[in-house]
């Protein structure tokens, strides 16, 4: 688990992603420099569960993409990013247990009107590994970026 000290959010800014990649994906260790620089929101998308845990990025947002155990779809999802991101063109990094749903989330919300809405690559415990593992191969905390686990 990572010790350094939680950076608070400011104000992300207003327009231009900084030429983020137009395939909308981006990585966690851009996406943590421009959340820490206040350029950026960092929301993860995963349940609730998953973020107490597994462990969840200190300071994050949090509008789950889908609840429960069945991961049914939120339909509020598109509301409750807007609300708490603070509209529709911040610029917002979706994170997720492997980059799959936040990239779901974000094609959603692209379509929903949101201007600069993009993928953290790699999810927040990376992709399995050949003993079907997560947290060996990519991912946030592969990565060393910051988290903690309540």
């Amino acid at each position: 688990m990572s010790t350094a000290a939680p950076i608070p959010f400011a104000p992300a800014s207003r327009g231009a992603p900084f030429g983020l990649a137009p395939s909308g994906n981006v990585p966690p260790q851009e996406a943590w420099r421009l959340v820490q620089q206040g350029d950026a929101v960092l929301v993860d998308v995963r349940t609730n569960e998953e973020r107490v845990f597994v462990g969840r990025v200190p300071h994050s947002l949090h509008v789950a993409w889908a609840t429960g155990t069945a991961l049914t779809r939120n339909p509020r999802f598109v509301r409750e990013l807007e609300a708490k991101a603070g509209g529709r063109d911040v610029v917002i990094f979706l994170l997720c247990r492997s980059g799959k749903r936040s990239a779901a989330a974000a094609a959603a919300a692209r379509s929903a009107g949101f201007t600069n809405v993009f993928n953290v690559a790699e999810g927040f415990e990376g992709e399995l590994d050949e003993a079907g593992q997560r947290g060996h191969v990519g991912g946030w905390r592969w990565h060393g970026l910051p988290w903690v686990q309540d």
